[in-house]
C-alpha cells in the first residue's frame, strides 16, 4: 500500500468500525494477529466501537469472543443474527420459516434435479445437513443428518446452504439467485461452490444499520471493511468504506478507500490511523 493511498484516508475518526472477518480482519491462517489484537484494544480504549459483521454462523463466532471489546456484539450469518459473544446469547434473529426454506429447496431441485443439489442449514442452535452435503469445517456435535433437509428444518433458518454435484464456476451464487428469484436472498462470500441463502431483505447492511441506529450512530460515522461481494451492501451503506488489497475486483471498485491486505494487517493499519486521529484531537 503506497503512502499516497494512506494520505487519502479520512482525517476525522469514526464512532463505529464494522469489519468483515474472513479474508479481511483475520489473517490467512484465520487468526487475529498480534498487531490486530493490539489495534482492537487500542480502538476500544479510544472509544471507537468495533463490530464484527460476518457470514460466519453463530457457532463460528464463539472462538473470537476475546476480541470483541465493550459492547461484545457480532453480526453473523450475513446479517440474519446479532450475537452477544460474551454471553453466547442471540439477541435478534431474522430466519426463514420452514415453509420459506422448503420453497427455496423445491425451486432448486426442480431446476437442477433432486440428485444434483444438496442442502444444509445454519440456525441459532447449530448446524444440520443432508447426508450428501459436503461441509468444509468440522461438523459440530449434535448436528442432525437427514436424507432430505425438510426433515430437520426449524422455523428459524438463518442460512440455507446449497452445493451441487453439477459442474459450476465462479458465477454459482448468481445462478442460484436466478433460480430462486424473490424466494430468498443469495449472498456470495467467496466460498467456492457454495450458495448462501437468507430470507428476503436480510443483509449485513440492513442489520448493521438497525444496530447502529439503536446506538445513536449514523452511517456517516461508520467505517466499514470488506473483501467479498456479500460485503458490498455494507460498504455502500457506510459513510466511509475500505476494501482490503486482496478484495474481489468489484469490491475494490466500490469502496471509497483501500488498505493493505489481510495478510498485511490492513484493518489494523487503519484502526491505528483512526486511534491516532482521536489522540491528536
Amino acid at each position: 500500500m503506497s503512502d499516497d493511498a494512506r494520505r487519502h484516508w479520512p482525517t476525522t475518526p469514526p464512532r463505529l468500525v464494522a469489519t468483515d472477518l474472513d479474508n479481511t480482519l483475520l489473517g490467512p491462517d484465520e487468526e487475529v494477529s498480534p498487531r490486530t489484537q493490539r489495534a482492537l484494544a487500542a480502538a476500544a480504549e479510544a472509544g471507537i466501537a468495533v463490530v464484527f459483521v460476518s457470514a460466519r454462523p453463530v457457532r463460528r463466532l464463539r472462538e473470537l469472543s476475546a476480541h470483541v471489546a465493550g459492547h461484545g456484539v457480532a453480526i453473523c450469518s450475513n446479517g440474519a443474527a446479532v450475537l452477544d459473544v460474551g454471553s453466547d446469547r442471540v439477541l435478534t434473529q431474522a430466519g426463514m420459516s420452514a415453509a420459506e426454506a422448503t420453497r427455496v429447496v423445491t425451486l432448486l431441485r426442480d431446476a437442477w434435479g433432486a440428485r444434483n443439489v444438496h442442502f444444509a442449514t445454519e440456525h441459532a442452535a447449530g448446524f444440520d445437513k443432508e447426508a450428501a452435503f459436503t461441509e468444509s469445517y468440522v461438523i459440530p456435535p449434535g448436528s442432525r443428518v437427514a436424507d432430505r433437509i425438510e426433515d430437520v428444518l426449524t422455523d428459524a433458518t438463518l442460512k440455507l446452504l446449497v452445493r451441487t454435484s453439477l459442474p459450476w464456476d465462479q458465477s454459482f451464487a448468481r445462478q442460484v439467485a436466478d433460480v430462486i428469484g424473490d424466494a430468498g436472498l443469495v449472498a456470495d462470500s467467496g466460498a467456492p461452490g457454495l450458495g448462501e441463502i437468507s430470507g428476503t431483505g436480510v443483509t449485513k447492511a440492513a442489520t448493521l444499520g438497525r444496530w447502529a441506529a439503536d446506538q445513536g450512530i449514523g452511517a456517516e460515522e461508520v467505517w466499514a471493511f470488506g473483501d467479498a461481494p456479500n460485503d458490498l451492501p455494507m460498504l455502500r451503506w457506510a459513510g466511509t468504506s475500505f476494501a482490503v488489497a486482496n478484495a474481489f475486483p468489484e469490491v475494490l471498485e466500490a469502496a471509497t478507500h483501500r488498505c493493505p491486505s489481510n495478510a498485511d494487517d490492513g484493518v489494523a493499519a487503519v484502526l491505528e490511523h483512526a486511534v491516532g486521529l482521536g489522540s491528536r484531537r
